[in-house]
């Protein structure tokens, strides 16, 4: 086996390494998580994850761990509402969706994030997951690497896998390519207890999604778990739009009067949402990696997830490739057919390029038609097209 008598460092504890180690360690493979969080309570989790059959309940199916993830997941949370501007509802699929069912190409059961990473944190081995680690970049030692940190002490690895994130400090020890800016800023903002504060809102959302479409303007929201809503202003504008833009974030009723000015023509039903959002609101310039990006495979360091391949979220797609990457990777780098690990990273990456392209290029696309002059009519045709899926 190519990993005997291996250690695996992987840099970066989201769904996406956590799914990896956890597809290692079944495979008997020595393997530590550096995070850089201080523990697993550290921060609050994002927005809920639609997970697709073909990739992240692919992984979690080989990982062992679906029935957690039947016992934990969003009943109905997939389930959308598409309005304009007015809040008037164009369309609803709310009780026309027969029950999901798993092994089912269209179903896409939406999970917490932050109870995702729980059942994956609980599914590894103790002491897998090395906390409160800062990385701040690797050395060559003999035949592996030498991993340095703000505030630990060095450790070797012989494979080190990059699962950083969009800001990935392993990236630039494989490729100098850049993401570019996709032209879409979206603005985040959280509500809790949501039904008590954002009554008119939560009408509509019924604990599951809203697209609101008008004027090349976007509110985009979603349920989360213990009755929170996240939810997005999404809309056009230059890179710099949060440094130039003059709003303090900290100041909801200062947003508030950004989006009276930006949204005119936007019913005052959104209104609560910006009233009633903890802060900081959270300005997010949506990147993408170029679609035809390459690199030359090094023998044994290679990177998964947002760190290989960010893309905006309009297909739904970041996670569940991530996830895609720790199944295909765990899956090479432990298989009989390769004769190095090196040819084992060639062969990941080789997949991973070419089908993550495609998903970033759906992902643009659908940015563009989501922000639109007629993007109201264009998500209905396409919802419609969809429909009983």
């Amino acid at each position: 086996m190519l990993l005997k008598n291996k250690q695996i460092a992987i840099v970066g504890g989201g769904p996406g390494g956590l799914t990896l180690a956890k597809l290692l360690q079944l495979k008997g493979v020595d393997v530590k998580v550096y995070e850089r969080d201080l523990n697993k309570n550290a921060r609050v989790q994002g927005s809920p994850l639609d997970l697709h059959d073909e990739s992240g309940l692919a992984a979690l199916r080989k990982a062992g761990l679906l029935d957690d993830f039947k016992n934990n997941f969003m009943v109905g949370a997939d389930q959308s509402t598409i309005t304009n501007h007015k809040a008037e509802i164009f369309f609803s699929d709310h009780g026309q969706k027969q029950e999901g069912n798993f092994g089912d190409e269209h179903f896409r059961p939406e999970i917490d994030r932050g109870v995702l990473r729980k059942i994956l944190l609980e599914s590894l081995d103790p002491e897998t997951i090395i906390w409160n680690c800062h990385f701040l970049s690797i050395t060559k030692q003999d035949e592996g690497w030498l991993l340095h940190f703000k505030n630990k002490e060095s450790v070797y690895a012989d494979i080190v896998i990059g699962a950083d994130g969009a800001n990935s400090k392993i990236r630039p020890f494989l490729t100098d390519i850049k993401p570019f800016y996709s032209g879409i800023t979206m603005l985040e903002g959280n509500v809790y207890e949501a039904e008590k504060k954002v009554p008119n809102i939560s009408e509509i959302l019924r604990g599951g999604k809203i697209m609101a479409f008008g004027n090349k303007h976007d509110i985009l929201m979603g349920q989360k778990a213990n009755g929170e809503i996240g939810f997005y202003a999404s809309f056009k504008t230059d890179e710099n739009w949060a440094t130039t833009c003059g709003i303090d974030f900290s100041d909801k009723y200062e947003v508030l009067k950004w989006f009276k000015k930006e949204y005119p023509e936007w019913s005052s039903v959104w209104y609560e949402l910006f009233e009633n959002s903890s802060t900081p609101f959270i300005p997010r310039p949506i990147y993408c990696m170029p679609l035809d990006q390459t690199w030359k495979t090094v023998e044994n360091i290679t990177i998964i997830g947002d760190a290989a391949h960010l893309m905006p979220p309009f297909a739904g797609e970041g996670v569940n490739m991530a996830m895609l990457d720790a199944l295909e990777l765990s899956e090479d780098l432990t298989s009989s057919q390769f004769n190095s690990i090196e040819s084992a990273i060639a062969e990941y990456e080789m997949h991973m390029f070419k089908r993550a392209s495609q998903m970033a290029q759906e992902s643009l696309e659908n940015g563009e038609r989501m922000h639109s002059e007629n993007a109201l009519e264009t998500m209905l045709d396409f919802f419609a097209g969809h429909k009983g899926e």
